[in-house]
């Protein structure tokens, strides 16, 4: 076995103590009940399959180590944890009481599970895994569940919050974080993953499913690049992004939150083929003064409007969109059509969209655009198998933005089968 341990330097003392071989054995110590090898790289892998205290061995670990864990439970012990910063206040600077279940902090870790439905991280916590200057963490092939809804409102609950780290989180099952606070008049619950200042976040082929607030959410200095997920089932946005962050959303399926897909305050969000459907209120929408891209989305079936500009300074451009059917509530938070512009319209490039069926109209507070700038007013012959798969005789096959390519650079289809993030068929 060799490792790099004996030129390495940090504060855990001296070199013999940073060698591989004397980190195995103050493992051993201190964490008797978890097996561990290690590989020649110099950092360490640490098998965990027995014992109950998941986060001695995550404080052991070195930056670069890698933790491969059992297919079992793994439950944390909240602590109490005093936030700096509010992630959504108006005064960032403004502190909050929290509660912290599994903890990565200054160094960066790979954490394996056995999959989904075998390795459980139960967090018991409002910050389920709170990660800080953790660069270079990757989660993957586990669930995590079992989060406790914090009694102060301010706090950015979610099963991972994020705070100046680059993570990736892959194929990873975020359900189940229900839990209320016995404080009824309190609306947020827990969410699924939450960026934080300086974070940069990718969140790919994950399941986030009925939690108890936002899907994703991006706060001050956040970005994130969120594809292949199936976001369904909660409350509040499915991907909200707030403030000043920057969100890349592909491939998405967002379905059964109050609202779908938004961009609110100075952040901006790209938004490309997505499947937005059957959300309480609207599907997609601009807000604030932030900037929002809509290309070759499926929005469909949601409780009032599809798509919506909400404020005379937002921008973008919504392009190549299938709009349909929505508007089968009653009116909650706009009108039960497919496009409402409660903005300036001529911030808006809106182009070569379908836009059909819509309960009480197609448009509210703009003028029709059927055959104007390639936007069409037919059925776009999608399957009802919840896969929304166009028919070979659906008008949307090549009708895009000429200036869009799908991904063998013909004409771009209109919806999520068309473009250059699309799948192909």
């Amino acid at each position: 076995m060799t490792t790099r341990g004996l030129t390495r330097t940090s504060s855990r003392g001296n070199s013999f103590y940073n060698s591989g071989i004397m980190r195995l054995i103050i493992a051993v110590l201190i964490i008797a009940a978890f097996s561990f090898i290690a590989v020649s790289t110099g950092a360490v892998t640490f098998t965990v399959e027995r014992g109950t205290d998941l986060q001695a061995v995550i404080d052991h670990a070195a930056d670069g180590d890698t933790l491969l864990l059992g297919a079992r439970e793994f439950t944390a012990v909240p602590r109490s944890y005093q936030d700096p910063l509010c992630g959504n206040c108006e005064n960032p600077q403004t502190e909050v009481s929290a509660s912290v279940g599994f903890r990565i902090i200054g160094k960066g870790l790979t954490i394996l599970g056995k999959g989904r439905d075998s390795t459980v991280l139960i967090t018991n916590a409002g910050y389920g895994i709170y990660l800080e200057n953790a660069n270079g963490t990757i989660i993957r092939d586990l669930a995590i569940t079992g989060g406790k809804r914090d009694s102060n409102g301010s706090a950015t609950d979610a099963a991972v919050v994020i705070r100046r780290s680059r993570v990736l989180i892959e194929q990873v099952d975020i359900r189940d974080n229900k839990n209320r606070s016995s404080d009824t008049s309190l609306v947020v619950g827990i969410g699924g993953v939450f960026g934080r200042e300086g974070s940069e976040i990718i969140v790919r082929a994950c399941h986030i499913l009925n939690n108890g607030w936002d899907g994703i959410a991006l706060y001050r200095g956040a970005t994130a690049t969120v594809s292949d997920c199936l976001i369904r089932n909660g409350r509040g946005v499915g991907i909200g992004v707030t403030w000043d962050a920057t969100c890349l959303a592909y491939r998405n399926e967002v379905s059964g939150y109050w609202k779908g897909i938004g961009s609110f305050g100075n952040s901006i969000l790209i938004a490309r083929n997505n499947i937005v459907h059957d959300n309480l209120g609207w599907g997609v929408a601009a807000a604030g003064q932030s900037c929002l891209e809509a290309i070759n989305n499926v929005i469909h079936r949601n409780g009032n409007c599809g798509i919506a500009p909400w404020s005379t300074d937002c921008r973008g451009r919504i392009i190549n969109n299938i709009i349909t059917g929505n508007g089968w509530r009653d009116q909650w938070i706009c009108p039960c059509v497919g496009v409402w512009n409660y903005g300036d319209w001529a911030k808006w490039d809106f182009r070569n969209n379908i836009v059909w069926n819509n309960a009480e109209g197609d448009y509210r507070d703009i003028w029709e655009q059927s055959d104007i700038n390639g936007n069409l007013s037919v059925d776009p012959l999608l399957s009802d198998d919840g896969r929304y798969e166009p028919g070979e005789d659906s008008p949307v096959w090549h009708a895009g933005a000429v200036q869009i390519f799908n991904v063998d650079g013909s004409t771009s289809h209109i919806g999520h089968r068309g473009g250059p993030q699309a799948i192909p068929r």
